[in-house]
């Protein structure tokens, strides 16, 4: 289980099986989709599984999480999500009623993410080998900037978020152990191209664009730090995290840097760029509390933070399982 985890297993099972095997330049670039510079407009693919467990959670479902999910790998390439493809794994017994629910979501955010799911397959399995339904999406995008990707980061740069982190994780969490919180935490599954189009709208020189799915912020920043060979620096005191979020991780021992998201990202851009970018996700209106976090600078492929005390700790990927089946 924890080779699904989005750590440090995710990316030995990646380095060590898929790459050697598929090979290809765009797959070792280890973004969030592929550019297909060969089409006569630029586009951008990506596919994604979603697995989740339970299937209904505070603030969303598998159906939504699937179309949030892929259309969110899109806008980390910079590109405006168009078309998804659907396929479905079915267990035996499942109600039609709880599919038709899932379906309905998943219609309802392809409708508010602007595409149009144009194709789709349906396979079903026995009773006992499915956890009820699976979904695979796989989305086509234009690109309306250049190509963004942590190969194109330098040091100096600013790291910006998107919003308070951890509540996706949470949420699943809560529902699938029975924990009940004074506040009700809720998913922060949504489309983050609109906040990604504002920012290329206000003209904004995007270096890279990451969504902090699994593994959270520290896997993310990992993957960008070992890919490009730089060091980024954070402030743990400049991290939005919820009250409610940072007491359910305190009582559960959770890192909130560790846990899943599924509506927030991570933009770096040049240094003299972080004020503009940080208001333009904030004029969107989907991204009040963005802020800066942190920068690059040359030195070592690795993530530190000042914690609040003052001091400095290495904040390294996820090792092992944290939050199994968020996605």
């Amino acid at each position: 289980m924890a080779h699904g985890g989005g750590g440090r297993m995710t990316e030995r099972l990646i380095e060590d099986v898929f790459l050697p095997a598929f090979g290809g330049a765009e797959l070792g670039r280890r973004h969030d989709g592929a550019y297909l510079p060969q089409s006569r407009r630029r586009l951008a693919v990506t596919t994604d599984s979603f697995v989740v467990k339970p299937l209904l959670f505070p603030g969303g479902s598998i159906g939504g999480l699937a179309v949030h999910g892929t259309v969110n790998d899109l806008a980390m390439c910079g590109a405006r999500p168009l078309y998804l493809t659907a396929g479905f794994i079915l267990e035996e017994g499942l109600e039609i009623r709880l599919l038709r629910g899932i379906v309905d979501d998943m219609a309802r955010a392809a409708k508010e993410s602007g595409v149009e799911i144009i194709t789709a397959d349906t396979k079903v399995v026995e009773r006992g080998k499915g956890d009820g339904v699976y979904i695979n999406t796989s989305g086509i995008g234009e690109c309306l900037i250049g190509e963004t990707g942590p190969w194109r980061v330098e040091p100096g740069d600013a790291v910006i978020v998107s919003g308070d982190l951890g509540r996706h994780g949470i949420a699943i969490l809560s529902v699938r152990e029975g924990i009940e919180f004074t506040t009700r935490i809720e998913s922060d599954a949504m489309a983050l191209w609109p906040a990604v189009a504002a920012l290329i709208d206000a003209g904004v020189e995007i270096h890279c664009l990451r969504d902090l799915t699994r593994g959270g912020l520290s896997s993310a920043l990992n993957e960008i730090a070992r890919a490009r060979g730089v060091e980024i620096n954070i402030d743990e005191a400049s991290i939005p995290v919820s009250a409610a979020v940072r007491g359910a991780c305190e009582f559960l021992g959770l890192d909130p840097l560790y846990v899943a998201n599924e509506g927030r990202f991570c933009v770096i851009v040049p240094g003299g760029e972080a004020a503009r970018t940080v208001e333009a996700l904030k004029a969107s209106g989907l991204a009040a509390e963005a802020c800066v976090i942190g920068a690059l600078r040359e030195g070592r492929s690795r993530v530190v933070m000042k914690t609040r005390i003052g001091g400095r700790r290495i904040v390294d990927m996820l090792s092992g399982e944290q939050l199994p089946r968020i996605c």
